[in-house]
């Protein structure tokens, strides 16, 4: 709430007009101190609301949905499998942009996004195989507005794993190889942090278009470096990293303040 200079002021007179009720030079130094503090205070207060009232008449909120297509992969050199691709999936979320003039935005998201690979085993006679591991997303993207509803976009993201699924390959120790359809938690991380780099195009009416690719820092390969008696994952031991190119369409459901004086 916005405190007005002259309130303020008049705030400020009533208390030195306030007596002082006792005397004694201590007590009277340590509300003489009180006095003072609580003038110090109002004043805080006023130029906190002032700015905060004007930020807010400076700074446009768009509350929103949005979903698309992944396309999505894993970095690995992994021996135990071959023809290593791309999956094709989904992504859906909400977002929260805001927007600061008509150059810059922070643009924090929820998305669940389904990731992961394809490949072949090095075995004759078996098909090809995917794994589909399912995360929920938090990107904080930071917007450049370069031309009218044009922008680049670059921020971290920090994923967390909710189910992982595929298939595992046994050599049988001598016998018939078998690949089995089976969950991939003891395999895979639990987190992946991200960075993302992509370009938007925000439309006056509500709709945006987003281009954007999630390179992955994080190994999430939980046997990396180790000598497992695990049936092989579809990483083997060595290091894995996603790799996702998004398109995302999305809608502004809401829209709070202005920029418009910029």
């Amino acid at each position: 709430m916005k405190i007005s200079e002259n309130l303020t002021r008049e705030i400020c007179e009533r208390c030195d007009a306030l007596p002082r009720l006792n005397r004694n030079p201590v007590i009277l130094l340590d509300t003489n101190f009180a006095w003072n503090l609580l003038r110090n205070v109002i004043f805080a207060l006023s130029c906190i609301g002032t700015l905060s009232d004007k930020a807010t008449a400076q700074m446009q909120i768009d509350l929103g949905l949005k979903g698309g297509v992944n396309y999505a992969s894993v970095n690995s050199s992994a021996t135990v499998v071959s023809s290593k691709g791309g999956i094709i999936d989904y992504h859906g979320g909400v977002y929260a942009m805001f927007k600061f003039g008509r150059v810059f935005a922070i643009q924090p998201e929820i998305v669940y996004s389904n990731e992961g690979q394809s490949y072949k085993y090095y075995v004759a006679g078996f098909p090809t195989y995917k794994s589909t591991f399912s995360y929920f997303n938090y990107p904080l993207i930071l917007k450049f507005y370069v031309a009218e509803g044009l922008n680049l976009q670059l921020g971290p993201q920090f994923g967390f794993l909710n189910n992982a699924k595929g298939y595992t390959y046994t050599s049988g120790n001598g016998g018939p190889a078998t690949i089995t359809a089976q969950p991939l938690g003891d395999y895979v991380k639990a987190y992946n942090v991200s960075l993302c780099v992509g370009a938007g195009w925000d439309l006056p009416f509500g709709l945006n278009f987003t281009l954007r690719y999630n390179g992955g820092l994080t190994d999430i390969n939980k046997l990396t470096g180790q000598i497992s008696q695990l049936p092989g994952s579809p990483f083997g031991t060595s290091s894995a990293n996603s790799s996702v190119i998004q398109f995302s369409v999305g809608y502004r459901l809401k829209k709070f303040g202005s920029t418009e004086e910029y």
